[in-house]
């Protein structure tokens, strides 16, 4: 053993010595803060709440769940989960999805599993539906950064006392509305976190594109294109623009080059169930469309090729989704039977970035995460069928523009082809984003090729590699094109 290693072992002893029993974090709570139950759970399966699903074979760990009250109107449920032994000396807090409203079990198990002391938090409220903002702004800050924040303070704190010491290093990871948490937390509190997993983050002026959407392609029922017709213009997107990239695979490598012209579909004769009627075409062409003001200017990018397959997020009616509804009934108007068909994208969008812009809009200004030393893991589907990708790129080029100062080595940014939102679809979704960042942070290895799998049956049946943006996979010309060592990197 060396000196560093044996000087090492004799501090984690010495911490060990004044870290608490589990139980005992019940009596450790700081001002504010109220600790529900503190207790240890042994290895096995667990259901972490009534009637909800089992989570299969964790590790023993200690369970504690709290309430937060940063404010008299504030009432954050967390819960903080830490190895009882093996833990690796790290932290990674876990975002949640849409408007949050409950805890990211799975992901929090997942996190543990690797050794890890983890935490999440409800948001501050209950239930996916956004109608906790109506009359409570101060939820609506909970929800957007501080239920995250006041959770890592105090998962940190319980960390320190149950161990004996703090984090060697402390990570976030999250998806869609994760992703946008994390962002928000990088630039609001840049010395939280080593590093920062934001995939395909759900900027909120995603939530107007999607009521703009909705009036153009169901408002009117000759605008609506049947779901069943979807495997059908995705065949012809596939024809127009797969062998793009120098392979056809089913993937569209970039979809930004593709500008298919769905007109070739008009039905010659009424309709059929392989072709479009005209207004079905325009709608088609609307979706992949970015949504503009009456000046031109681009509001938000377009869905991109590819995705025809799970349009019907999107476009399948016969009202928009809740997720996206919800900002304009409870958020803007503070009105649930706010009528959606009223909706104007110019008068509307501005009233939502109006109330939006102080509290959950992303801000590109990270140069002080960046000279602390945090790592922004950035990545997103380019078949994404709920969140523009266009929006993520637009980020990323941000990141670099308003940063300067602090360089590029702070930030990556991964594309994944065929790619669905967060995870699905028919190209590779599957990647170690952790110990990407792992080596990142703790090893300065900046990544610049992910491997990349697609599972079928169970069973991995492609793999390919995810490129540092804006490089792209490119088949070298021979090898198996399902195996990623047949692919290099370079510039498009």
């Amino acid at each position: 053993m060396t000196a560093r290693w044996l000087l090492l072992t004799l501090t984690l002893t010495a911490a060990a010595l004044h870290a608490e029993p589990c139980e005992r974090l019940a009596a450790t709570a700081a001002q504010n803060t109220s600790i529900s139950f503190a207790k240890l759970v042994a290895a096995g399966d667990v259901t972490p709440q009534q009637g909800g699903k089992q989570i299969k074979d964790l590790p023993s760990f200690c369970r504690v769940a709290a309430v937060l009250r940063p404010t008299s109107d504030s009432e954050i449920h967390t819960e903080v989960w830490m190895p009882a032994s093996r833990w690796n000396g790290k932290f990674l807090a876990v975002g949640s999805g849409g408007w949050g409203g409950s805890i990211a079990y799975d992901a929090m198990a997942e996190a543990l599993r690797r050794g890890y002391a983890t935490a999440a938090t409800d948001d501050g409220h209950t239930g996916p539906s956004a109608s906790f903002v109506m009359g409570h702004r101060e939820k609506l800050i909970d929800f957007a950064y501080r239920a995250e924040h006041e959770t890592t303070v105090a998962a940190k704190a319980l960390i320190n006392a149950y161990y004996g010491h703090a984090p060697r290093y402390s990570y976030w990871e999250g998806c869609s509305g994760g992703g946008r948490e994390g962002l928000l937390q990088a630039y609001r509190y840049p010395d939280e976190f080593n590093g920062i997993i934001a995939g395909d983050p759900a900027n909120i002026r995603r939530n107007s594109w999607a009521l703009w959407l909705a009036n153009e392609s169901f408002k009117n029922p000759e605008d609506f294109i049947p779901p069943a017709k979807y495997p059908m213009i995705h065949r012809f997107v596939l024809a127009a623009c797969d062998a793009k990239d120098g392979l056809q695979d089913g993937l569209i490598g970039d979809p930004m080059d593709c500008h298919p012209d769905f007109s070739a579909l008009t039905c010659k004769d009424g309709d059929g169930s392989d072709c479009l009627t005209v207004r079905q075409v325009h709608t088609a062409q609307t979706i992949i469309r970015a949504a503009k003001d009456p000046s031109g200017k681009e509001l938000f990018p377009r869905l991109e090729p590819g995705t025809e397959l799970r349009w019907g997020r999107l476009a399948a009616g016969p009202a928009p989704a809740d997720l996206f509804l919800d900002e304009f009934r409870y958020v803007v108007y503070q009105d649930p039977a706010w009528d959606w068909k009223s909706f104007d994208l110019d008068r509307d969008s501005a009233k939502a970035h109006a109330i939006d812009k102080e509290v959950d809009e992303l801000d590109p200004h990270l140069d002080a995460f960046a000279k602390h030393g945090g790592k922004l893991l950035l990545y997103h589907g380019w078949a994404d069928q709920q969140v523009a990708p266009g929006a993520t790129v637009e980020f990323y080029q941000s990141l670099l523009d308003v940063n300067r100062d602090a360089g590029s080595d702070w930030v990556r940014l991964f594309m994944a082809p065929g790619m669905a939102h967060c995870s699905g679809g028919e190209g590779p979704d599957s990647f170690d984003k952790i110990g990407t960042l792992e080596d990142w942070v703790e090893r300065g290895k900046a990544p610049t090729r992910i491997v990349a799998a697609h599972h079928s049956a169970g069973k991995v049946d492609r793999t390919r590699p995810l490129c540092a943006y804006p490089q792209v996979a490119k088949y070298k010309g021979s090898g198996s094109v399902d195996g990623a060592a047949s692919f290099v990197c370079t510039a498009k």
